[in-house]
């Protein structure tokens, strides 16, 4: 009988028309056609280091996108639509759930520009962890290893040795929950020193921050964390401002509202970086669309730009599935994507997405290490994704940035590009190359001698590498050289990585070519090339 009465139930509810009202609802924005400045004061609206950022960038302090939305467009909206949530400053806009109907009904308002659906889905650029069952902060030699290395990579103590730490930079987090943060030993040194500076959930709307998804705490452990001594992030000594802006699961529509939404809060509480290890994909766009243009969220990216914070986001973890490419907010000109490399190989790791971008613009930017010792609940965990090579790169950014804060965000990025190892080579999977901090901190760049030499004859062309750097035995037996075919429009048509076994590595035809088209070729620190 209790079967039967559940079973009713159950059917009651997948069928009444409530049931049916929902599932006709659709999250949108709505787009309006001026604003006011009211009594809009940037002066206690921004944060000190807002206001300080804007006048180091030369960024106006009281400008449009910055007053609040019209209250009485809002309140009118707000009759119609089954709910409102976010308003966006930045876009003039307000996100509503609304049924067809009240779509229409909105769209007839007079101060109403528009009502576009929302159409990505974000997810978390991380694979798996191999996780311990019981918190503790003990370490293996192995996980020391791991560690030293994924900061050394980037020539961390080159930064350490000179107190370059992150000090007086403000990083926001973006991402799935901060569980632990508050209590684990890993962030003792932020706590302390009280430099958690603003946390808030914008699914929940409440400042605690300290549970759901441990997503955010592996990554900000990438940043900044510290455990028995050993640096797990480069910025240990950064500020932070954390926000909870997606589940965890599966929650479509609401991320890309969160995001925007979390960016204008980053920026309006003094924030100089962003890391987001987050990406929308494949569920309502195709590779096309990934143009920087298309989404809502790229677009919020690069007005945070505009704002003079730099976005480093993850490239995102499609390298192997069908789609492929990295997704969106990615894609976007002025956000710095990140892109993975493997801890064993030193090159490019599977999972890492791909560029280039729709419009065949550069991307990955620069790349880290994708598998990482990241903090978890319980304690060190082994992490996959290029949600760890994001924090890493964000934190080596702090620093850099630190190096010279008269520096705009977009003159920082150009030069992270070219602080990347294979700078000026570059390709679709490795961006520029990991960054290394030699390129900020030292006065002149070291001299590099050729490796190899281009040898052409008629239409013959060879890469012979030079003796002293071909190696068959020890750590650099078998070292990795990268080429590429960048054709007459600027991009690539083919790209390639191989281990070097033999003096002449490399033999082409020119007569193969398009004229025009280049041959650039990088090893061992030294980039030349030939034009067909």
């Amino acid at each position: 009988m209790r079967i039967s009465l559940l079973l009713i139930l159950v059917c009651t509810l997948l069928f009444s028309p409530e049931s049916h009202a929902q599932s006709d609802l659709k999250k949108c924005w709505v787009f309006f056609t001026d604003k006011e400045q009211g009594t809009f004061d940037p002066y206690t609206y921004f944060d000190t280091k807002a206001i300080e950022r804007r006048l180091r960038s030369n960024i106006p302090i009281n400008h449009y996108s910055d007053w609040p939305v019209t209250p009485a467009y809002i309140e009118k909206v707000q009759e119609v639509a089954t709910s409102i949530s976010h308003p966006s400053r930045w876009f003039n806009a307000v996100s509503i759930l609304a049924t067809d109907a009240e779509v229409t009904a909105i769209e007839q308002l007079e101060f109403v520009v528009a009502v576009q659906p929302m159409l990505a889905f974000l997810y978390p650029a991380s694979i798996a962890h191999t996780k311990n069952n019981d918190y503790n902060t003990n370490i293996t030699e192995y996980q020391i290893a791991m560690l030293k290395k994924q900061t050394a990579r980037m020539e961390a103590d080159l930064f350490h040795d000179r107190n370059i730490r992150g000090q007086g930079m403000r990083i926001a987090i973006f991402d799935a929950g901060f569980p632990t943060v508050d209590v684990n030993p890993a962030f003792e040194h932020i706590r302390q020193n009280k430099r958690i500076i603003k946390t808030w959930d914008f699914l929940t709307r409440k400042e605690n921050v300290y549970k759901h998804s441990a997503h955010g705490c592996n990554v900000l452990s990438c940043v900044a964390g510290i455990i028995k001594g050993q640096r797990m992030g480069l910025a240990t000594e950064a500020e932070f401002l954390l926000a909870r802006t997606e589940s965890g699961v599966f929650e479509p529509f609401s991320e890309e509202e969160n995001w925007l939404a979390a960016a204008e809060w980053a920026d309006k509480n003094g924030a100089d970086i962003i890391n987001s290890s987050l990406g929308y994909t494949e569920k309502r766009y195709f590779p096309s669309e990934m143009d920087g243009k298309k989404s809502l969220v790229a677009r919020a990216a690069n007005m945070a730009a505009r704002k003079g914070m730099l976005v480093v986001n993850a490239a995102g973890n499609d390298g192997s599935d069908d789609w492929k490419y990295q997704g969106t907010p990615a894609d976007a000109d002025s956000v710095l994507s990140i892109g993975g490399i493997d801890f064993e190989s030193d090159f490019h790791i599977s999972f890492s997405s791909y560029g280039p971008t729709a419009d065949k613009r550069i991307k990955p930017n620069i790349c880290a290490f994708g598998v990482a010792i990241v903090a978890g609940k319980k304690g060190i965990e082994i992490a996959y994704g290029t949600s760890f090579s994001s924090p890493l790169a964000a934190g080596f950014a702090a620093c850099a940035w630190q190096t010279d804060r008269n520096a705009t965000n977009m003159e920082m990025f150009r030069r992270l590009e070219q602080a990347g190892e294979l700078y000026p080579y570059f390709d679709y999977a490795h961006g520029y190359g990991v960054p290394l901090a030699s390129s900020f901190v030292e006065k002149s760049p070291a001299t590099v001698n050729p490796t190899f030499e281009l040898r052409s004859s008629g239409d013959d062309i060879s890469v012979e590498i030079d003796k002293t750097q071909f190696v068959l035995d020890g750590e650099d037996a078998g070292a990795m050289l990268f080429y590429h075919i960048e054709n007459s429009k600027g991009y690539l048509d083919k790209y390639y990585v191989i281990a070097v076994n033999s003096y002449s590595v490399l033999q082409f035809n020119a007569s193969e070519y398009q004229k025009g088209s280049r041959l650039r070729v990088h090893f061992k620190g030294y980039t030349t090339s030939y034009t067909f």
